[in-house]
């Protein structure tokens, strides 16, 4: 799995080094600092805090900043080289790329992609790098390390040239023949796809040449196949190590069995047409007419591990049987490249971006929309993005046309495309993200089932004016849309009644608009029977942009007449209090803890 970067600016200028380097590194995030930088995805204000933060994230730093404000921030939160997330020095010229932390664990290899794309230095130092060109603890994608502990001693023994053996049992391990082996030596690494004991003497590497097929019933249980899995390979005396991926028919892409076993081993799940893993029918050991007659193919499990494995792979465990499901195992030669060969399960995320400021956008919004192929939202939506995710495909609707946003996005994921879905505040609150579970509920296209659906939380309106106008949410609260272009009006007004009577702190939703004029009115009336004159009222307008005001009223005193579809409107309860600070005017609504003993 690819590391997430965060690129963290101190400064205007290394801000738009950072902006240049993002198309480099897919998923990567810009990080500024507020009142020097403009345009970040995230501002923050204490350098300090906000490194601590993404390093204890396992978030990988670029630094575009002197490397002692790094070492100092981050030198206490210091525990094990195997496992520090890479941190890495960009001198805001690009001249100059430091790794400073996790040398071993990515971060030489980031300074030098770094160094590359700022047609600059890398500044290497650890001897391993510096002798062999690499780092035995940092081994290519998918290579997996079975005793990390190892490490050390035969690193040890290289460079001080007391010898070690190389013996690879299977995979081409190209990338270890440059190193001077002695073929007699006691101290050993050892390539294999084999469970192997490990000794202080033997460092053991798994090459990524397994390819493990699967077929089940429907709905069969995440656990029956995992384990089948699991014996099949302990069986085998195969490691997980070597597995690369899960593959199966494309009827079984919406399977939570299937996404269940590769998730148990750590490795994506690839799919096929009936018609590829018939091509593999010639070398099947176990080809069924039933399953034929089924599927349009002579064998699910053994046929996937084949195309999953290559044109050259060997069947090396037959299909395995438990009551509902099956399994088999095929061998490369050479390293597996899981997606070049059938296809992903697609994703649609459903991002809430927040009420507008880059910096009220959470960072899994951000990398969803980093990761995605194809963006899809309100053209007004897609103009909040700004030069996120510069490579994806943007399809912009006009408003109104919310189900063929969904539509459109779930088709997409369903085909295996990678989708961000986008809305304002959050996806799951008067946004899109109910209108695709509905859609999908509907089974109007099968297809729509067969993406994963992953909602990613936003900040949405109601929180955003309550931050800016004090605590008014401190203490029971509801949320209800003034809209009654999907609810009914006497929908609408039963629930203010029963919110106003219930004394609830109120927000409202699309409040008004220039075609609907009276439902703002009557809430009004029916909270002003409910609660007294000195009620606070907060009316904020175009939050986290341009132009916003935030307005602290009364129940009184409230201009009905000024509030439009750019506003929300919260209305406290009879204990919500309006105060002066060195701040200015707050509201805020007391939970009790002032009358606890």
């Amino acid at each position: 799995m690819a590391i997430k970067i965060a690129f963290v600016a101190l400064s205007a200028g290394g801000l738009a080094l950072a902006q240049k380097l993002r198309p480099s590194f897919p998923g990567s995030t810009l990080h500024g600092l507020e009142k020097r930088t403009e345009g970040a995805d995230i501002a923050f204000q204490d350098t300090v805090a906000h490194l601590r933060k993404l390093h204890g994230d396992g978030t990988a730093i670029v630094g575009l900043c002197a490397a002692g404000i790094l070492i100092r921030a981050l030198a206490s939160l210091l525990d094990d080289k195997r496992h520090d997330a890479p941190v890495v020095a960009l001198a805001e010229d690009g001249s100059a790329a430091v790794p400073l932390i996790g040398g071993h664990h990515g971060a030489n290899a980031l300074a030098q992609s770094l160094a590359t794309a700022c047609d600059g230095f890398a500044a290497i130092t650890t001897a391993g790098d510096l002798r062999f060109g690499f780092s035995l603890d940092d081994p290519p994608a998918s290579w997996r390390i079975a005793n990390p502990e190892a490490v050390k001693t035969i690193t040890a023994a290289l460079l001080a040239g007391d010898g070690v053996r190389l013996e690879v049992q299977a995979g081409a391990a190209e990338w270890l023949k440059e190193v001077p082996w002695r073929d007699n030596a006691a101290a050993r690494v050892l390539v294999t796809d084999s469970i192997a004991e490990a000794d202080q003497n033997t460092l053991i590497f798994h090459p990524p040449v397994l390819a493990v097929g699967v077929g089940c019933e429907r709905d069969t249980t995440p656990a029956e196949l995992i384990d089948l899995v699991t014996e099949t390979l302990r069986d085998a005396q195969l490691a997980h190590g070597a597995v690369v991926a899960i593959g199966s028919i494309d009827l079984k892409i919406d399977e939570p069995a299937v996404h269940a076993a590769a998730k148990s081993l750590g490795v994506p799940s690839q799919f096929f047409c009936a018609d590829t893993l018939e091509r593999e029918a010639p070398r099947l050991e176990n080809p069924s007419d039933i399953v034929f007659r089924e599927t349009g193919c002579h064998g699910v499990a053994e046929g996937a591990a084949l195309a999953l494995a290559g044109p050259d792979a060997e069947l090396v465990v037959p299909k395995r049987k438990s009551k509902r499901a099956t399994c088999a195992v095929a061998r490369a030669a050479d390293t597996i490249d899981p997606s070049c060969r059938g296809r992903a399960r697609g994703v649609l995320s459903v991002i809430g971006l927040g009420p507008g400021q880059p910096a009220w956008r959470s960072p899994e919004a951000t990398a969803a929309l980093d990761n995605a192929d194809i963006i899809i939202g309100y053209d007004g939506y897609l103009d909040l993005i700004g030069g996120i995710a510069p490579m994806a495909e943007r399809r912009g609707y006009g408003l109104g046309q919310e189900a063929a946003r969904v539509r459109d996005a779930l088709t997409l994921a369903g085909e295996g495309h990678r989708i961000a879905l986008v809305c304002s505040g959050d996806a799951g609150i008067y946004a899109l993200a109910s209108l695709v579970f509905e859609m999908v509920e509907s089974d109007t296209d099968p297809i729509w089932r067969q993406a994963e659906i992953v909602v990613s939380p936003g900040i949405t309106a109601m929180q955003a004016a309550a931050a800016r106008a004090g605590a008014p949410l401190g203490h029971d609260f509801c949320a209800i849309s003034l809209s009654d272009l999907l609810t009914p009006q006497e929908a609408i007004l039963r629930r203010l009644n029963a919110a106003a009577a219930g004394d609830f702190v109120t927000a409202f939703y699309n409040p008004q608009s220039q075609s609907r004029r009276d439902l703002l009115k009557q809430a009004h009336r029916i909270f002003s029977e409910n609660r007294p004159p000195s009620t606070p009222v907060i009316i904020a307008r175009n939050l986290g942009r341009d132009k916003e005001l935030i307005t602290i009223t009364t129940l009184s005193e409230m201009d009905v007449e000024s509030v439009d579809m750019l506003t929300i409107v919260i209305i406290g309860n009879n204990q919500s209090r309006i105060i002066s600070s060195g701040d200015g005017t707050r509201v805020y609504t007391p939970r009790g803890y002032g009358t606890v003993p």
